[in-house]
């Protein structure tokens, strides 16, 4: 099966097709930076305008969430002053943006 590569928001290189794209925002990834931002969940839902039960579900590993519903997620984080960064050998780490 052929897959078309493109370029996605963050300047990376992406395969389009199922199953083609690993997830970034781990839900610990996800609940660490709200703990840098010092958000609640709900501050989370409003700041990327999805449910608060999503967040909720996503962060207790009670299911995976859409690439759209990630991508307002780290959003929202990016506007709020949290870095996503890959270590080598480590994954991906995050950090408050300096000011």
């Amino acid at each position: 099966m052929t897959y078309m590569v493109y370029i996605d928001q963050y300047g990376q290189l992406e395969i389009m097709g199922q199953g083609a794209r690993e997830t970034i925002l781990t839900p610990a990834l996800c609940r660490a930076a709200r703990g840098l931002l010092d958000w609640t969940q709900t501050d989370l839902a409003e700041k990327a305008a999805v449910s608060r039960s999503t967040i909720r579900d996503y962060e207790g590993r009670h299911h995976d969430i859409h690439r759209a519903t990630e991508a307002q997620l780290r959003l929202a984080f990016e506007e709020g002053g949290v870095k996503f960064v890959e270590i080598e050998g480590a994954g991906t780490g995050l950090c408050l943006a300096s000011a």
